[in-house]
């Protein structure tokens, strides 16, 4: 398939590795030798039409003389290679699938040459898939959602075909791509698509937006957005984050929980404000802590200290699996003691067990 790309003659071929001949062979089995013999000249292209044609040579052995003996096989044209392999049919549908790529995106073809098996398994999805790469050529950055691009193609096409085109605009246009490690092609390209949202909870009236306390946005929007506010409180808890009190200059954020705090790392306004981050008292806590400081180095952690456990250690739970030591670089020097000693007795404090009145007045005296 590459030399055909190239347009290099890889045929006529002779293949001579199709075992030798011993005259031990000759002398004691030769009623099997000419059966074996007669299937091989039966299948050969003197008899068929198409395939290989048998090469020849008279061999002599001492104690049984002269015999015509195959020595190799070739093949003179890739057509009798085809045919004989029984691959015509996708050989011709290679055929016309390239011929249809070169004519239509001709800068392809070095595409072609990596990914021949590619081309083969698309088999009468090209003329889509090559209106979707024209339409991505001329506009690289549409902004638009799928459903809006105005191809000619239902959105499923392009749904249902995503990793052959995202294998053909990584090559086409790689200056558009916005996120190589994102498989959807709405996130890896300049395309809109169904974001995850942000809640935000204004906790100080002065700040209210249009008159809104509770908002929740898409996180492109979010990252945009510029809010009038000195501190910042992330809970790893939605209840928690509900709850918070009234704060001046502050604001919570809650992104979806967990780890998926991830989801704030390109908010560049953040490296702006105050940052309180409050998780659960547990070994994942503290790698979410970490984590969000590999974003924030300025985050500080509010009730996930030895005190406030000591102070609730009756609500505390023995966990299930124990997570292997790991050495969290952000973490300061009490935090550190305190993953390690959460690790260590595989306890948990869940922030949901810390009392209202206690986060609340913790909250008040920290913001006043």
């Amino acid at each position: 398939m590459q030399s055909h790309l190239k347009g290099e003659y890889f045929f006529p071929r002779n293949i001579d590795r199709i075992g030798k001949i011993k005259s031990s062979v000759v002398r004691e089995n030769l009623s099997e030798l000419q059966s074996q013999l007669e299937d091989l000249y039966k299948n050969s292209k003197e008899k068929t039409g198409f395939g290989y044609i048998v090469n020849k040579e008279d061999v002599h052995f001492r104690r049984t003389g002269s015999h015509s003996l195959p020595q190799s096989i070739s093949f003179e044209s890739s057509e009798d290679y085809i045919a004989f392999i029984g691959k015509k049919k996708e050989w011709n549908s290679f055929l016309r699938s390239c011929n249809l790529i070169q004519n239509e995106i001709p800068q392809l073809n070095e595409w072609m040459l990596n990914n021949p098996l590619t081309v083969i398994d698309n088999d009468g999805k090209w003329a889509g898939v090559i209106n979707v790469c024209k339409y991505f050529l001329a506009n690289p950055r549409p902004d638009l959602y799928i459903r809006q691009l105005p191809i000619d193609l239902h959105t499923k096409f392009i749904e249902q075909n995503e990793a052959v085109i995202i294998s053909l605009l990584d090559f086409l246009i790689p200056n558009a791509v916005r996120d190589s490690s994102e498989k959807c092609i709405g996130k890896r390209y300049q395309l809109k698509y169904d974001e995850p949202t942000v809640r935000i909870s204004i906790l100080d009236s002065q700040l209210l937006i249009g008159g809104l306390s509770d908002i929740r946005i898409p996180l492109s929007e979010f990252e945009r957005l510029e809010i009038n506010a000195d501190n910042i409180v992330i809970t790893e808890n939605k209840m928690n984050f509900l709850a918070l009190p009234e704060l001046p200059s502050t604001i919570a954020i809650w992104s979806g929980g967990g780890f998926l705090i991830s989801y704030l790392r390109n908010t560049r306004w953040l490296c702006e404000r105050k940052i309180f981050y409050w998780g659960d008292l547990d070994t994942y806590g503290f790698l979410i802590l970490h984590q969000m400081r590999t974003y924030f180095a300025q985050t500080k952690s509010v009730m996930m200290d030895k005190e406030t456990f000591e102070l609730f250690k009756e609500e505390g739970v023995v966990t299930g699996k124990r997570i292997k030591s790991e050495v969290l670089s952000s973490l300061d020097k009490n935090e550190a003691e305190m993953f390690e000693f959460l690790r260590t007795n595989n306890l948990r404090l869940e922030q949901e067990k810390i009392r209202q009145e206690f986060a609340d007045a913790f909250f008040q005296q920290l913001l006043s």
